[in-house]
């Protein structure tokens, strides 16, 4: 259900050339409240532009804002009631909604999830991302009401028709999930070997760490980082060396890069590269370096609670 939101980030933008280049503006600079702002402004004077209407549930969406994203979504589905996505976002909306509310609470909400994103899938033959949230649905979802591993590998099986990246990543969802490490480890890899993008050696590195083996984690971030040349990988590299007390004088090495040619586009902050390079010069029981590492780590984000953490650990050595 989680993948919605994903979706969001492409909104459909028209009604006239000025509004839709301000719109794209606001989205893109995640600038939501005034996408909502200005949206709102539009649809008093075009309140039937399902276009409009479209956009200020996505601007909703984004803020997580899930009852009245709910509500303009539901408007979408009762204008055109043909239109897949309409149901996919109506039913992902629902399914966020259930997500950040008690259990007890969610039960009422998921029959009608699923029954918007099934309609999305029934629409479209090639909505690919209605069925994604059919396999993570029906995987999640316990037995009594409704999950299904079977149902889950139907959706997965029409998924790999459409790409069988897709479907291959959707089985090795299905077998992660269904702690069937063995079979998860198998398609990940069928799916770096026909589509080999990053989030597929993702999926495949998480796999590793789960199941704690950070050796082959490693390796396939190798691997990953040879064929995409990511800095981001050199991070993740360092992360498992210094989690794990395995290869630190790699890890180090890698951490030291990832900073040396550090950019906003590489996601986790410097603090964080800091951090582990305290974890890995604590094993090695360097106490000074691992405290001047630490410090690093806490005057540029002073707030994290395990750089307190672990400057306390590295005290005590």
């Amino acid at each position: 259900m989680k993948k919605f939101l994903s979706l969001l980030l492409f909104p459909i933008l028209a009604f006239g050339q000025s509004n839709l280049d301000d719109i794209e503006g606001l989205f893109q600079k995640k600038q939501f409240k005034k996408a909502e702002q200005f949206v709102s402004n539009y649809l008093e004077k075009s309140p039937n532009n399902l276009q409009a209407i479209e956009l200020l549930g996505d601007a909703y969406g984004h803020q997580k804002k899930w009852d009245a994203a709910i509500l303009q979504y539901e408007k979408l589905v009762n204008s055109k009631g043909d239109h897949a996505n309409y149901h996919y976002k109506y039913g992902g909306a629902l399914g966020m909604k259930a997500l950040s509310i008690s259990k007890l609470k969610a039960l009422g909400i998921i029959g009608d999830v699923k029954k918007a994103f099934l309609k999305a899938a029934e629409l479209d033959k090639n909505h690919i991302a209605a069925r994604w949230a059919l396999v993570e649905l029906y995987m999640q979802l316990p037995g009594i009401i409704g999950g299904s591993k079977s149902k889950s590998l139907h959706y997965a099986e029409e998924l790999q028709a459409l790409s069988k990246v897709d479907g291959y990543l959707a089985k090795g969802y299905i077998y992660e999930y269904d702690d069937a490490p063995e079979l998860a480890e198998k398609y990940y890899k069928m799916a770096i070997k026909e589509g080999g993008s990053v989030t597929c050696y993702n999926k495949l590195t998480t796999l590793y760490e789960n199941e704690e083996e950070p050796e082959k984690a490693i390796e396939n971030i190798e691997a990953a980082h040879k064929k995409h040349q990511r800095n981001a990988m050199h991070y993740q590299i360092g992360k498992v060396a210094a989690e794990y007390n395995i290869e630190l004088q790699k890890g180090e090495r890698c951490l030291q890069t990832y900073i040396d040619n550090y950019s906003a586009e590489d996601g986790v902050p410097k603090a964080w590269a800091h951090y582990r390079l305290a974890q890995i010069h604590m094993h090695k029981e360097n106490k000074q370096e691992a405290l001047k590492y630490i410090e690093l780590a806490i005057i540029e984000l002073p707030k994290i609670k395990p750089f307190k953490e672990q400057k306390e650990k590295i005290l005590n050595l």
